[in-house]
């Protein structure tokens, strides 16, 4: 039996005619969603090497490129707290915060630079980090830990349909989406923006992680509830949209 190809609907361009007559909630001067995702007042932070000063990623983007693989397979060795925060950096790195507050210039493309992601991390093996969840604050260049438990490589293996290439990892990267981040701009055009917006930053993780000796892959094959509730997130709001474990290979 073929597939309905209804579905496709938000792979395509067309629904921009049916945004000529809507108006958006930035046209309708809503103001704008919050860049990043707060955190709670006075919470423990952890300070990551600053990007001016990191000495890592000496690869050639050429050479990059041509040795880009997904790798499922890691050693043992540890990435250090700099190579993390290479990584993190090269994915969602902020450039600067302009047009008053309303928007981040980062390290890689966004549609209208609305870049609807947050960054969570399973860290299993970076530097003297403990074992467990953190998230990425991209504005201040922190890690917020979020939980601390040495089976979190465990269980994210578990809502990636056990796949055991992401307990061996070094670190998982998770990335939410917010999705009203995109809708306050482009409305109906957010799923098609967002799916697109999500290539180009973990592109720039496998780019990067090549240039450091080590190697990642990206999952896109998790149980939606599961990822989310590991991450203690509603589900609508905020969901899980991207996975790729990283690791020395």
């Amino acid at each position: 039996m073929p597939y309905p190809k209804n579905y496709r609907k938000f792979m395509k361009s067309d629904l921009w005619l049916e945004m000529r007559d809507m108006r958006t909630d930035q046209q309708q001067r809503v103001p704008p969603p919050p860049l990043q995702k707060p955190y709670p007042e006075g919470a423990p932070l952890i300070d990551l090497p600053a990007p001016e000063t990191l000495e890592v990623g000496e690869v050639t983007v050429r050479e990059a490129i041509a040795g880009r693989r997904s790798h499922r397979s890691y050693t043992d060795a540890p990435l250090s707290l700099e190579e993390l925060a290479y990584l993190l950096w090269a994915t969602q790195g902020v450039h600067e915060v302009w047009r008053s507050g309303v928007a981040l210039r980062r390290t890689v493309p966004s549609a209208g630079a609305r870049h609807p992601f947050e960054t969570y991390l399973v860290i299993n093996r970076v530097g003297d980090l403990d074992v467990g969840l953190y998230r990425y604050l991209s504005i201040e260049h922190k890690l917020l830990p979020l939980t601390l438990n040495p089976q979190l490589p465990h269980q994210a293996a578990g809502a990636c349909h056990n796949q055991t290439f992401v307990r061996q990892s070094a670190v998982t990267f998770v990335w939410t989406v917010l999705p009203y981040r995109t809708e306050w701009r482009y409305a109906l055009m957010t799923p098609k923006l967002a799916n697109l917006d999500a290539g180009h930053v973990c592109q720039n993780l496998y780019l990067a992680a090549e240039s450091i000796g080590a190697g990642a892959c990206a999952i896109a094959a998790y149980n939606q509830a599961d990822m989310d509730a590991l991450l203690d997130l509603d589900g609508d709001d905020e969901f899980t949209i991207y996975v790729a474990p990283v690791g020395r290979v």
